[in-house]
């Protein structure tokens, strides 16, 4: 077997391989960038950070509650534990305790605010989890002939790149090397055929000579426009 013949085939398996290279990432960013799964995602993300934050909050709100009332106990009893009896710092105390008690009340009246908040948030993120789990129920609905094409594709990959294995085994490495480079130039066409006297590729027209040349088996012959390894039956 030629090698021009060799490369030619593992050409057409590459080609192959290629294509369906592409669709799978094509099928891949379809699946994972749909706009309507990205905005639903991207408002959950936002009630999920929206009820932590109230949440924290509402933490805050209890400990600033926690540490008045401790505060009022801790007057109460400076004021009956019976170590005071100066009626003017008897009457100070009664009066701290009056103003610790408003303070109380205002903070009281902000952890109710910032319960009422959590409910809220709540109420928003659940609607948000569940807008999110039906876009996605939809979407798994929907992309059912994607996913069964891509399963089908990973197959045919597998084949190919099998079949791949078996007929580089049977090519140079040196030729191997020639071809990898010029894939990597040339879009992932490295050789082409001769149609109509001519380079497939780019179009040349190739004198009988050099239609001989492509025909040869102990060498590779490249277009002298394009660079590509023509291949000739």
């Amino acid at each position: 077997m030629s090698a021009a013949l060799g490369l030619y085939r593992l050409q057409q398996v590459d080609s192959q391989i290629d294509q369906i290279q592409a669709r799978l990432k094509a099928i891949q960013q379809t699946l994972e960038n749909d706009v309507v799964l990205r905005a639903a995602s991207e408002h959950f993300a936002m009630a999920d950070g929206n009820h932590k934050e109230a949440e924290h909050s509402l933490k805050l709100r209890e400990l600033d509650v926690e540490q008045q009332q401790i505060k009022i106990q801790q007057t109460d009893a400076s004021l009956y534990g019976g170590k005071v009896h100066n009626p003017k710092e008897l009457q100070d105390l009664q009066k701290e305790i009056l103003s610790l008690k408003r303070h109380l009340e205002t903070l009281e009246e902000r952890q109710l605010e910032a319960m009422l908040a959590v409910e809220e948030a709540e109420k928003v993120l659940q609607t948000a989890r569940t807008d999110l789990e039906h876009v996605q129920s939809n979407l798994k609905e929907q992309n059912k002939d994607l996913t069964r094409e891509s399963e089908t594709l990973h197959r045919d990959l597998e084949r190919l790149n099998s079949e791949r294995q078996a007929v580089v085994t049977d090519i140079a490495s040196q030729t191997l090397n020639v071809y990898d480079q010029l894939r990597k130039q040339k879009r992932g066409i490295a050789i082409t055929t001769v149609t109509d006297n001519s380079c497939q590729a780019c179009g040349t027209t190739l004198t009988p000579s050099q239609q001989q040349t492509a025909r040869s088996t102990s060498q590779l012959f490249h277009c002298p426009t394009c660079g590509r390894i023509l291949f000739a039956n």
